[in-house]
């Protein structure tokens, strides 16, 4: 690594997009990703199917809880 970098030729902003959509990695522990195959398989959908309709359900069943 260099002690000192130029940044003096830099454009702030340069790949900046406001209407980017981020998608967060989730790590998954191994005995819960094969829960997770096995359902998705069962469903004929894929894991990320299956992994937002329980986020869905739960943040549901908070918001009845919570209210």
């Amino acid at each position: 690594m260099k002690k000192e970098y130029d940044f003096s030729k830099g454009e702030r902003g340069k790949f900046y997009r406001p209407d980017a959509e981020l998608y967060l990695p989730i790590y998954i522990e191994p005995d819960m990703m094969e829960v997770l195959r096995k359902f998705s398989k069962q469903k004929g959908v894929d894991v990320a199917t299956i992994v937002n309709e329980w986020i869905k359900k739960d943040i549901s069943i908070v918001e009845t809880i919570t209210k």
